[in-house]
């Protein structure tokens, strides 16, 4: 990777020291990690720090939680750790267009991998009704003014939702929640969560849109493995800045736990 300096950019290695680093310049803050393991638990960390600094504060943590391979290990760590689940509340900030039971649900991996292992009683989850799944244009947006009727209802009076935190993946190909690359979601200034069309996948994907992300008081991608090496550097690069291309560049002031094989 090709790392342009700047002054501001400091990177941590693993979870104690800080030490500045010639680092992509749109990049303010990195931590890199040996291992998946490391990283892991370094975001769990941090979540649970933001959880009890929301629950002193505001008395509710409110998390969006991203899908794909990389999370699923954090989740499960979450599992074990110990906090006043009851005062947390569950979001997606993307899902497929399938069914809750099917193998492809980021809220069947999230149940599997975490809120099945609390006690019920205290899981405050809040999820995409995706119903059977499959739906077209129409019922995609149904779904879609839905679930943003539900957190308008939330974050009740305010211009976006200020999630206390929102976990983010990098994709092989620069995207982002379901923010892919050339698609119409990538423009969408108004909405807070759309049914996005994703010619890729000739399926439609729901996905808060940027402002509806970038409106949160932490974002942090969680971002491993070679094959992230050419998308970590095309998605920051600044020659020139291309959102459309690469759809990560739209979020703002995001902290990214990395491991070092996808920097190397």
């Amino acid at each position: 990777m090709s790392w342009q300096h700047s002054p501001n950019t400091h990177v941590v290695i693993g979870a104690m020291s800080v030490i500045p680093l010639p680092c992509i310049a749109s990049i303010p803050f990195m931590h890199l990690f040996d291992s998946k393991l490391d990283l892991f638990v370094a975001a769990a960390d941090a979540f649970c720090d933001a959880a009890n600094q929301a629950i002193r504060d505001r008395g509710v943590f409110r998390v969006s939680l991203s899908g794909g391979s990389t999370p699923r290990g954090l989740y499960e760590l979450l599992a074990e750790r110990d906090l006043p689940w009851d005062q947390v509340q569950w979001f997606w900030g993307d899902e497929r267009n399938v069914s809750a039971e099917h193998e492809e649900s980021n809220q069947r991996m999230v149940r599997q991998a975490l809120l099945d292992h609390l006690p019920s009683e205290k899981v405050h989850a809040f999820a995409v009704p995706t119903g059977a799944g499959q739906g077209d244009a129409e019922t995609t947006a149904v779904v879609a003014n839905q679930y943003e009727t539900k957190l308008k209802t939330v974050f009740e009076g305010q211009s976006w939702p200020t999630w206390d935190l929102v976990l983010l993946g990098l994709g092989d190909d620069a995207h982002t929640a379901s923010l892919f690359p050339e698609t119409e979601a990538l423009t969408n200034s108004d909405r807070w969560f759309v049914a996005n069309w994703v010619p890729k996948f000739d399926a439609f994907r729901f996905t808060l849109t940027a402002p509806a992300i970038n409106s949160g008081r932490r974002k942090l991608f969680l971002v491993s493995g070679e094959n992230k090496r050419d998308a970590l550097e095309r998605a920051h690069s600044k020659q020139p800045s291309d959102p459309n291309a690469y759809p990560s560049q739209l979020i703002e002031d995001a902290e990214f736990f990395v491991t070092t094989d996808a920097v190397a």
